[in-house]
């Protein structure tokens, strides 16, 4: 499975979690049950990590998203948002591919309007951490 099909799958799992709050592991099992596809341990570190870290990462969206909250984004966006930040803060990839990677999927699964919003914010919060695009 590609890195990118992780991604997807970490929002997905982020996705179903802010929406149900139901439990990881009852998640996992749906998510496998469900696709038919594995939950990998990059899917868990990063929806598990972004999930425990939401509160910091929540206020940098709300720092970054002029006139928006977290709060008052869509779910699938709100969390197309964490993984990104989690992601960026992790330093483990370069900016630009984790800021792709979030558009890309906000493009895909939302909308191009959602695309921008991702785009921006992230490009903000980049910024403001001191690392380039």
């Amino acid at each position: 499975m590609s890195r990118r099909a992780e991604r997807r799958g970490a929002a997905f799992l982020l996705y179903q979690k802010d929406l149900t709050g139901g439990d990881f592991r009852s998640l996992y099992k749906a998510y496998e049950r469900d696709r038919g596809e594995r939950v990998t341990e990059f899917m868990r570190a990063q929806a598990e990590g972004a999930w425990a870290d939401r509160d910091r990462i929540d206020r940098s969206i709300d720092g970054a998203a002029e006139g928006w909250s977290a709060e008052r984004m869509a779910v699938l966006e709100r969390n197309i948002l964490r993984l990104a930040v989690w992601e960026l803060d992790q330093r483990e990839v370069p900016v630009a591919v984790a800021i792709d990677e979030a558009v890309s999927l906000a493009k895909r699964y939302a909308s191009p309007e959602a695309a921008v919003l991702v785009n921006g914010v992230l490009g903000r919060i980049a910024r403001e951490q001191g690392v380039g695009t």
